[in-house]
């Protein structure tokens, strides 16, 4: 589910360059990370977010290695959202070992306590 707060997310990825590119999460990262399966398919989540205007493309992630699509695209500047799991710090050392040079930002929460895809379910 799409909600304000995934709006307000992109609109601030964007100010940080020329194309927003969003990577989905595989169902099997996603329930990795979460622990319990997502509300929708991949393929479904793709679809929602590709038909967002503000989306210049969106992409599923790889098996197994959350890193490889990053090699892939080569993106300038990483924006990780506020309640993603992955620390800043280990995304830029696993940056430094694949030799991929990326700025990597965390974007800020809006309304958390109203707008927060676990809590709208």
């Amino acid at each position: 589910m799409i909600h304000p707060g995934h709006f307000y997310y992109f609109s601030e990825a964007k100010k940080y360059g020329d194309k927003l590119i969003i990577v989905v999460a595989r169902d099997d990262t996603s329930e990795a990370f979460k622990g319990k399966k997502p509300a929708n398919d991949e393929r479904t989540r793709l679809e929602n977010v590709r038909a967002l205007e503000i989306v210049d493309k969106a992409v599923l992630g790889h098996h197994g290695d959350i890193f490889k699509i990053i090699e892939e695209i080569k993106p300038d500047v990483i924006c990780l959202g506020y309640d993603q799991q992955i620390q800043k710090q280990q995304l830029e050392e696993e940056l430094k070992k694949r030799n991929l040079k990326a700025e990597v930002i965390r974007i800020g929460s809006y309304m958390p306590h109203k707008y927060k895809s676990s809590l709208m379910k």
